[in-house]
């Protein structure tokens, strides 16, 4: 049977990017993510937020030290990955996201053509990609 894996998830840095290079000369960095989603408990609405460790290499691991800091808005897609460890004889695991894409959002209320940075691995390392612009005619109901 087939299968599909890729997350795509939106939420905001939990910590400062810490960059590192592997003997090889390939950077690597992990970037703690918060995702948030408005639930209503009761009679009022309250934030969940989801924590999730996502995984970068390569030129989008160097963009994101350079480029985020703690709080930082940004976009990611990427595959879902199972880490398994031995600690003290206990077995552990989570799950991470591998980081496929990465967008760096612009914070503040401009809207502008050049708001949203994409840089992906298998692309030229670093591109400008334009905001999307929303018609009326382009919704289907």
């Amino acid at each position: 049977m087939a299968s599909f894996n890729q997350v795509v998830l939106m939420g905001n840095l939990t910590r400062d990017c810490e960059v590192k290079y592997l003997q090889s000369g390939s950077a690597v960095t992990t970037i703690g993510l918060a995702v948030n989603e408005r639930v209503k408990k009761g009679e009022e609405w309250v934030d969940k937020s989801v924590f999730v460790d996502v995984n970068c290499f390569g030129r989008t691991a160097e963009v994101a030290g350079e480029y985020l800091r703690k709080g930082s808005p940004v976009l990611i897609s990427g595959k879902l990955d199972l880490q398994q460890w031995e600690k003290n004889g206990e077995k552990r695991s989570k799950h991470v996201v591998l980081c496929d894409k990465l967008q760096l959002i612009s914070a503040g209320s401009q809207k502008s053509s050049d708001g949203i940075s994409q840089v992906r691995d298998d692309a030229n390392d670093y591109a400008q990609a334009p905001a999307a612009k929303a018609d009326d005619s382009d919704v289907p109901f």
